[in-house]
């Protein structure tokens, strides 16, 4: 197959871009070095940034990987693709973004860490290579990658033991891409998306960078990893009953996390510095996440039950993309507003699709969703535990630079930002109204789904690897 070639400004033929797209699982962008954070947890992707455009408000597209993958992987809204609103399978009828590019001459590969972007949903449709890693995959990987990995099991994991969920996987995934790169320098470009687990809670770093945060609490760094995974098996407990950590642990909490976030860069640079030294044509590389993290807003942690800043609020660094793009540092973007743009320079039809072409557009509003929800298990721990703070069924949230509006069949709120819990609605009902509007035609035009959802029978290897990540018990 001949590559795909797009015109340069005097008409004549320019090769299309190579694409990888690196999804980071949890990351909210204010505890990022490009979100202005006071620890230098991404310096690379600072760096990256500083030589092509680094994003501190791309707002994620979902609260979860499920919804928010679905629309990555689709260019269509979570309640349109219905993956992780009405649906955890992804209908037939949705023509993913792989097979956009696969019919604009590209090869397609994806490496997954994450259970909710394989077979099980439909994700892995349209990629011509594709590989879950789980504990009970890995044993598919080459014996030198897993001798590999066993000898460095301090530097980049938690040392040897069998819980599983203390398991870091980014060098499982570095030196399985390596692999894959090598077979993919061919006469076609390609697109590779990988989706890394880190740092999605338990927050549990490996040996190497257990004490990166540790010096300024007052706990140990083994105490403070393991006080980690105890808020992660207790998570639903201790909302329940008001979530109410003292300074000690929170301080504990977030070094463990923001060490995981920073063992996750140093990965990524070491990706990143392979696939540049390798005799490639134009690379383009997007590095972000699919959602953020709670760290106590609304009572909360994980991040599964609002759709706030803390939530929806990720990093997006795109770097080696030889085009103007129409928007700042500041600007508000989407995830599909980025893939959008590089389907766009791929030559690939992007009929249907979500987002706009950064090179030519800037939008006016960000939208996110997210699916029902129950509290039945915190009312198991607290049967005076208050939900009615929540909305309960589907959410919808539209964001603009200063203000957040959300509403369901329970109900509407209007934030003016930064503060997300005072309801302004009834002090600026003009701004409600206008924003309901918008809210009102976006559903109207990308809301509506295709189809009523389709239901999931997830394996045993999937379910076993949602209970490590926290998502059923």
């Amino acid at each position: 197959m001949q590559k795909t070639v797009r015109e340069n400004s005097d008409n004549t033929p320019m090769a299309a871009p190579n694409v990888i797209w690196i999804t980071l699982d949890s990351v909210r962008s204010d505890h990022t070095t490009i979100g202005g954070y006071e620890r230098d947890t991404t310096p690379y992707l600072a760096d990256l940034a500083s030589a092509g455009f680094g994003f501190d408000t791309c707002i994620s597209h979902g609260n979860s990987t499920h919804p928010s993958s679905g629309t990555i992987l689709t260019g269509l809204s979570p309640s349109r693709n219905t993956v992780g609103i009405t649906g955890d399978v992804l209908p037939d009828s949705v023509t993913t973004v792989s097979e956009r590019f696969s019919e604009a001459g590209y090869h397609t590969a994806c490496l997954s860490r994450n259970s909710y972007v394989s077979s099980a949903t439909g994700l892995d449709r349209g990629f011509d290579r594709f590989q879950w890693l789980a504990s009970e995959t890995i044993t598919e990987l080459p014996l030198s990658t897993l001798i590999k990995y066993v000898r460095n099991i301090r530097t980049h994991s938690a040392g040897l033991t069998l819980d599983t969920a203390k398991h870091a996987s980014p060098y499982l995934m570095n030196e399985t891409a390596k692999r894959w790169l090598a077979d993919m320098r061919t006469e076609q470009p390609f697109f590779f998306y990988l989706h890394y687990n880190e740092p999605h809670r338990p927050y549990y770093p490996p040996l190497s960078y257990i004490d990166k945060y540790t010096d300024d609490i007052e706990m140990s760094p083994r105490e403070a990893a393991e006080f980690a995974l105890d808020v992660h098996y207790n998570m639903e407990k201790i909302v329940a009953n008001g979530c109410e950590l003292d300074d000690r642990e929170w301080a504990a909490l977030r070094a463990m996390y923001d060490a995981e976030i920073a063992y996750t860069d140093e990965m990524i640079e070491r990706l990143v510095d392979h696939v540049r030294s390798l005799p490639l044509e134009e690379t383009v590389i997007v590095v972000t996440a699919d959602h953020g993290e709670l760290f106590g807003e609304y009572g909360l942690l994980s991040h599964s039950y609002v759709l706030t800043d803390a939530v929806t609020r990720v990093p997006l660094v795109l770097a080696g993309l030889n085009e103007e793009l129409t928007v700042g540092e500041d600007d508000l973007l989407q995830h599909t507003d980025v893939m959008r743009t590089l389907l766009e320079v791929a030559g690939a039809d992007t009929d249907g699709m979500l987002g706009v072409d950064l090179r030519s557009e800037q939008r006016e509003y960000a939208v996110s969703q997210r699916g029902p929800v129950e509290f039945d298990e915190f009312y198991e721990y607290n049967e005076d535990f208050d939900a009615s703070r929540f909305h309960l069924p589907a959410l919808t949230a539209l964001r603009t630079d200063t203000y957040r509006y959300q509403e369901s069949e329970s109900g509407s709120d209007l934030f003016a930002l930064p503060d997300e819990e005072s309801d302004v609605t009834e002090d600026r009902p003009e701004i409600a109204a206008e924003l309901s509007g918008s809210l009102e035609k976006w559903l109207d035009e990308h809301g509506q789904p295709v189809g009523a959802g389709e239901r999931g029978e997830f394996s045993g290897a999937v379910q076993r690897q949602l209970r490590d990540l926290g998502y059923v018990d």
